[in-house]
């Protein structure tokens, strides 16, 4: 099947940029929709170095610039992505939100260290695991759950499902423990991201 991708580009308020005064080497980061908009933040903000786009279950262009700056600024909406540069990188992350314009620092990110903790040592605990794998382009890591069957030493079971839901592996009661392999974004009660099981 053919796939078409369209650009969309958000729209970002520049003069609200050259608000924000911080005594640090920044490294700038920001979804698809504001990537553009890099180059002309770079000259306002003098001490920054562009990292460049970043996705929530991929951080690299954060992780390339990690020895070259003290901290980051996100530029985007949520925390999903600027919460994976702090856990991947370490480092304090800012962030600027192009809707709202407001500027703060991320805060919540020992929270989110307790939960993977939590997460983690319960996946240690269980004696079942279910292991989830989108069938969807971009998302499908059936290598990696078979991988991941051969070096865990508990009962496996591989689930394939192309939009997968927590409301629907309720049906599957006997499973102790899920481990998620597609989108990061796929969280609940009893779910741990592949990535926390390989740290």
């Amino acid at each position: 099947m053919k796939t078409i991708f369209i650009p969309a580009k958000g729209t970002l308020n520049l003069d609200k940029i050259k608000e924000i005064k911080i005594n640090e080497k920044l490294g700038l980061v920001t979804t698809i929709q504001y990537v553009n908009y890099l180059k002309d933040i770079n000259k306002i903000i003098k001490n920054s170095v562009i990292g460049g786009k970043i996705l929530g279950c991929n951080v690299d262009n954060a992780l390339k610039i990690k020895n070259k700056v003290d901290s980051y600024l996100y530029i985007g909406t949520g925390e999903f992505h600027p919460v994976e540069v702090a856990l991947e990188t370490g480092k304090r992350v800012y962030t600027f939100n192009p809707i709202t314009n407001e500027f703060s620092e991320l805060k919540n990110v020992e929270e989110f260290k307790k939960k993977q903790k939590g997460a983690y040592l319960r996946f240690l605990n269980a004696k079942k695991i279910g292991i989830l794998v989108s069938t969807k382009p971009g998302q499908c890591n059936l290598n990696l759950a078979l991988k991941l069957k051969k070096t865990i030493k508990k009962e496996i079971f591989i689930f394939l499902c192309d939009n997968i839901r927590e409301e629907e592996l309720e049906n599957f009661p006997d499973i102790d423990y899920w481990v998620n392999t597609a989108c990061p974004r796929i969280t609940g009660k009893g779910i741990i991201n592949v990535g926390e099981v390989l740290k």
